[in-house]
C-alpha cells in the first residue's frame, strides 16, 4: 500500500499517514520558526498557515482542471473528502508564496527559512524511516474470502481467470463514506469492462450485507465477505473505506484511503494502464 495512504485508527475515526506527516511537518516548522524569531518578536505563524492554505487551494484547483469531466456539480469541486489534490502543484504554490515573503520581508528570512528547513526535514526523515520499515513488493493477497452463499473465493485465482487489473474496495454498511461512494463504484463497474471491481465487506454478516444492498438498490458483482477482517489486516487497512489498485500481474500499483469520487477513481485507474 502507498505509504501516505496507509491508515491509522484513532478511536472510531481513521486518518492516513500522509495527513499525520503533514501535521507533524507543520507543527515542527511552527515551533522552530517561533523559537528562532522569539528574541526579535518576529511571528511567522501567519506566513506558514497562509502558505499551507495557498498550497491546498492550488492543489485542488489543478486537480479539478485535470479531471474536469469527472465532476458533475459545483458542490463536488468543494467536497475535498475525496482527497483530490495535485501535491506537486500545491508544493510549488506554497514555496512560491514563501519565497515572496522572504523577498518582501527581510526580517522574516531567518526564522521563516529555519521553519521551512525544519518542516522539510521532519517530513522527509519521518517518511524515509517509515518507508524503510514497510514491506516491499506488495501483491494481491490470497486470503480466503467468501461469497454471500458461503462459497470460498481467492482473488489471485479470480484475477488469473479474468486477466484484468483489479480494483479492491474494502467497505462496511455502517461506514458513511463507504455508503456515499458505493453508487459511483457500482456505475464504474457497469461501465468499465476492462477492469475487475471487487467489493470486500469487512466483518459483517451475509444478511446485513443483503439488507443494505436491497435498501440502497445496489447490484454489485464480485461482492465478498471478509468476516474476520483478515484481508484488511494483511494489506494494512485499519479504517474504511480503503481502495486498492492491482495491475494485471497482481502487483499493488496505487491505493486510496477515504471516500472516492469519480475523479479520484479515474486518476488511480490511469496508473493501472
Amino acid at each position: 500500500m502507498n505509504l501516505l495512504d496507509r491508515s491509522i485508527a484513532l478511536g472510531s475515526m481513521g486518518v492516513s499517514l500522509g495527513q499525520l506527516l503533514l501535521v507533524l511537518a507543520m507543527l515542527t516548522a511552527l515551533l522552530v520558526g517561533t523559537w528562532v524569531g522569539r528574541k526579535r518578536k518576529i511571528r511567522i505563524g501567519d506566513s506558514l498557515f497562509n502558505a499551507l492554505l495557498i498550497g491546498i487551494i492550488s492543489a485542488r484547483i489543478i486537480f479539478i482542471a485535470c479531471y474536469w469531466d469527472s465532476y458533475d456539480s459545483l458542490w463536488s469541486w468543494f467536497d475535498i473528502r475525496d482527497r483530490g489534490f495535485e501535491p506537486l502543484a500545491g508544493l510549488v504554490a506554497a514555496l512560491s508564496y514563501l519565497g515572496w515573503r522572504l523577498w518582501r520581508h527581510p526580517c522574516e528570512r531567518r526564522p521563516l527559512g529555519m521553519a521551512m528547513l525544519a518542516g522539510a526535514l521532519a517530513w522527509s526523515l519521518t517518511a524515509g524511516a517509515l518507508t524503510l520499515m514497510m514491506p516491499r513488493g506488495a501483491s494481491l493477497p490470497a486470503t480466503p474470502l467468501i461469497t454471500l452463499d458461503s462459497a470460498e473465493v481467492s482473488l489471485p485465482r479470480l484475477q488469473q481467470e479474468t486477466g484484468q487489473p483489479m480494483v479492491v474496495n474494502l467497505w462496511a454498511s455502517w461506514c458513511p463514506p463507504c455508503r456515499r461512494e458505493m453508487p459511483m463504484l457500482e456505475q464504474a463497474q457497469q461501465q468499465l469492462d476492462d477492469v475487475t471491481f471487487v467489493f470486500v465487506n469487512q466483518g459483517e454478516s451475509a444478511s446485513s450485507i443483503a439488507t443494505f444492498l436491497e435498501r440502497e438498490s445496489l447490484t454489485l458483482q464480485h461482492l465478498y465477505q471478509d468476516p474476520h477482517m483478515s484481508f484488511g489486516q494483511q494489506v494494512g487497512a485499519v479504517a474504511m473505506p480503503t481502495t486498492l489498485y492491482y495491475d494485471a500481474d497482481g502487483n499493488l500499483v496505487d491505493s486510496h484511503f477515504g471516500e472516492l469520487s469519480r475523479a479520484t477513481l479515474d486518476r488511480s485507474l490511469e496508473r493501472l494502464q
